[in-house]
């Protein structure tokens, strides 16, 4: 059972120093954290102390945040560098010295380099360290003074989203800001869960006082979700998978009854009916052509979709008259959409339905596509990563590809920057840097073919790992380094998304045993490299640090000064008024067109088009998914999809290991009382999930928060095998697939059928 935190009085005790700092996993929120030291260790964590208000409100730490204190002194934090002296993957090391582990490192560095060139060394994608001064970008500004290496775009929560989005409007800078909420009267958050994925500081916050002031919100998940039970005024359960058959069946229904603005898609739009369609597409592949079954005979009416999505056709009528007939509002889609078989789909289906509405660039509207945006960052320096002299870069989700047939990979596998006369990579990856990160094994799809495939000594050379603990990813490691948290060192993080502050993280107590920052880390085998002031430049983190806060001070006459900044922890910038994107193109087209061909809204492409991707047509359309419903013959065999949502409990994978939090939230499979009765499976049950690729067990939770044919795993538990290869610990991508999507060739793990019976 829970049990209380012991209580510190620190009103009445003036021994305490209260540190400022901030949290800056990768959840999406950057919080404020107040560490309370004495004696040289933190004693307890609170949050946010400033003065709260509507406009400015307090950025409050959520339970991951307010548990730190039992990963920062849990005992199985690295403490020192380690090497292996088992297998990869057994998690067999032994201690070593800092110097040696640093010439292990060099030394393996070098003979990479001359063996394979610099194309052969991959930086992990990792956002365990989504500060300024930590993380990925500390390895990868080290590798581009040593020469290089193969660069990878993408990631694994936007790929879809942010490859498709573009070519309808010209960029993924969607979003509007979450002040301007409180301007709709309808909000539709289509797989969109702020209470639990957190996805920016104060997003269910926003929601809240848009619902105060009159909007009306509805949320379309598979499962009924915090955001949903908190926030919703209505829910509508979807099949995973059919997005974009509701998306069709609603323009269905607007076309059918007048519903949509011809207006605004006359002046603003390329290619919603055949009268507008780009020269050289061919008669009938217009958007309304397609949706009222003009060109294959199949109108996409609410009756055919909902053979597809298990929605009622009745509601699907109701939810497209609400929209259509609500104005101003908003469609905010989820990254969970994009994450699927055909996530590029999705995407721009939204942006086509909120075109149909006249909601883009409106005020209280929203252009769909990504519901967040980049353009209001706030004014801090990224750290510089230097030049990196291979042009070459791989789509993130296929690096395992790049290991094992990384000289057969070329531009129709989403590779870009190849020189001219260079058709594929010239090396495989032979060496990983993975700091601050669990994709190594963890977090990517088919976790048992990732294993196979890093235990070969004959694929990859050589693997560095910079961590906390001994992840599954740092079992991997060839040489394991200990990480500090950012409660041991100094740094900055700035709110995610369209946020507004930037938050200093004051180092509060010394490093626990041999542990070192990314930086220091990174710095120490560049000078083994001979490369340490470059590295460097002379600078200390301090100093790296004030650097970044340049453009702030530069931009806000209110900046304060270095010192008075890190005592008051926080600062926030003002903006004169909610931000909107696409408003003056919507003012005027012809002065500020969108950057896509035509200068306008394309709901059909001619560059996708003239691209001629297999199952990725000019114009947003729903393809059946395989891996997806009764139309896949997989399904006779596992008849449950299957997702992995995000847990409260944890940041992907970081806090799996904290006790209080996984006592409070342990891992459940969540499971419809309909398939559970059919399985003879009860509440509390142990239980096998399985498909293809492996098998996990876990204990069930039976609920009907959740839709019938659909099972819920939230991602992010350490993968932990038995002898027999059966992970115990209910890590969803033992069972996710490794094949992407089709447009950006990005993650699709999502998409996939399982069975489940009693263990």
């Amino acid at each position: 059972m829970l049990r209380p935190s012991p209580q510190v009085d620190v009103n009445s005790d003036s021994s305490f120093t209260v540190v400022p700092s901030g949290c800056a996993h990768n959840c999406g929120g950057r919080c404020v954290l107040r560490a309370w030291v004495r004696g040289g260790r933190i004693q307890r964590i609170t949050t946010d102390a400033r003065p709260d208000d509507l406009h400015d409100p307090q950025l409050r730490a959520c339970v991951r945040g307010r548990a730190y204190l039992r990963r920062l002194y849990h005992p199985h934090r690295l403490l020192h560098p380690m090497k292996r002296v088992g297998e990869r993957g057994e998690g067999r090391f032994a201690r070593v010295g800092w110097d040696e582990a640093i010439e292990r490192v060099c030394a393996a560095m070098l003979r990479a380099r001359d063996e394979h060139g610099p194309d052969a060394f991959f930086n992990m994608h990792g956002t365990g360290g989504a500060s300024h001064l930590a993380g990925s970008q500390m390895s990868a500004r080290l590798l581009n003074f040593f020469g290089g290496h193969l660069r990878h775009h993408n990631s694994y929560s936007s790929a879809a989203a942010r490859w498709a989005a573009p070519f309808t409007l010209g960029t993924d800078d969607c979003g509007h800001s979450p002040d301007d909420w409180v301007n709709s009267k309808l909000i539709l958050l289509w797989g969109y869960n702020p209470a639990e994925t957190v996805f920016g500081t104060n997003t269910a916050y926003r929601l809240k006082l848009a619902r105060r002031a009159g909007a009306r919100i509805v949320v379309v998940d598979p499962r009924l979700s915090m955001t949903a039970q908190a926030l919703a005024d209505d829910w509508i359960p979807l099949r995973p998978g059919t997005d974009s058959a509701l998306m069709d069946a609603m323009a269905f229904v607007m076309i059918a009854e007048g519903l949509h603005d011809q207006a605004f898609l006359d002046r603003y739009c390329v290619g919603f009916d055949e009268a507008h369609l780009p020269p050289g597409a061919p008669p009938g592949s217009s958007y309304r052509s397609y949706v009222l079954g003009e060109a294959d005979g199949t109108p996409k009416s609410p009756a055919w979709a909902a053979r597809f999505t298990q929605i009622p056709a009745d509601r699907i009528e109701g939810l497209a008259r609400e929209y259509a007939g609500t104005r101003p509002a908003a469609l905010l889609p989820g990254l969970a959409f994009n994450r699927r078989a055909y996530g590029e789909q999705p995407v721009r289906g939204s942006i086509t339905l909120a075109a149909m509405t006249g909601n883009i660039g409106l005020p209280g509207g929203g252009a769909g596509g990504v519901s967040y945006s980049v353009s209001r960052q706030v004014p801090v320096a990224e750290f510089p990563l230097g030049h990196n002299p291979v042009p070459v870069s791989i789509p993130v989700f296929l690096w395992t590809d790049a290991v094992t047939r990384g000289r057969s990979l070329g531009p129709a596998d989403g590779v870009t920057g190849l020189p001219p006369g260079q058709p594929t990579l010239r090396s495989d990856i032979r060496f990983i840097f993975n700091t601050a990160g669990n994709t190594l094994i963890n977090q990517h799809a088919n976790v048992n073919r990732t294993a196979r495939i890093l235990r070969d000594p004959s694929l990859v050379d050589f693997i560095v790992v910079l961590d906390q603990f001994l992840t599954p990813s740092a079992k991997f490691a060839d040489i394991l380094l200990p990480a500090t948290t950012w409660f041991e060192k100094n740094d900055l993080c700035t709110v995610w998304g369209l946020g507004d502050s930037v938050i200093f993280m004051n180092k509060a107590v010394e490093p626990l045993g041999e542990c070192r920052s990314d930086f220091e880390i990174c710095a120490a085998i560049a000078r083994g490299l001979g490369l340490g002031h470059q590295y460097t430049e002379g600078k200390s983190e301090l100093e790296w640090l004030e650097w970044m806060l340049g453009p702030a001070r530069a931009s806000d006459p209110s900046f304060p000064p270095f010192d008075e900044f890190r005592r008051r922890g926080v600062h926030v910038f003002q903006h004169a008024r909610p931000h909107v994107p696409f408003r003056d193109f919507r003012e005027d087209p012809a002065r500020t067109p969108l950057r896509t061909p035509s200068g306008r809204i394309e709901i059909y492409s001619q560059r996708l088009a003239e691209l001629a991707l297999d199952q990725v047509p000019p114009i947003p359309v729903f393809i059946p998914e395989w891996e997806g419903g009764p139309w896949d013959p997989l399904f006779a065999k596992y008849p449950l999809q299957a997702f992995g949502r995000h847990f409260q409990r944890r940041t992907h994978s970081i806090y799996d290991n904290v006790d209080w939090l996984e006592e409070a939230m342990p891992q459940r499979l969540f499971m419809n009382p309909i398939d559970a009765a059919a399985r003879d499976i009860e509440d509390g049950d142990e239980v096998r999930v399985f498909n293809d690729r492996g098998e996990i067990r876990l204990r069930v939770r039976v609920t009907r928060r959740i839709m019938p044919g659909v099972v819920d795993i939230p991602q992010g538990a350490w993968w932990s095998p038995d002898a027999s290869g059966v992970d115990r610990r209910g890590n969803i991508n033992v069972l996710t697939s490794e094949r992407p999507t089709p447009g950006a060739r990005g993650n699709a793990q999502h998409t996939l059928l399982v069975q489940v019976a009693r263990a």
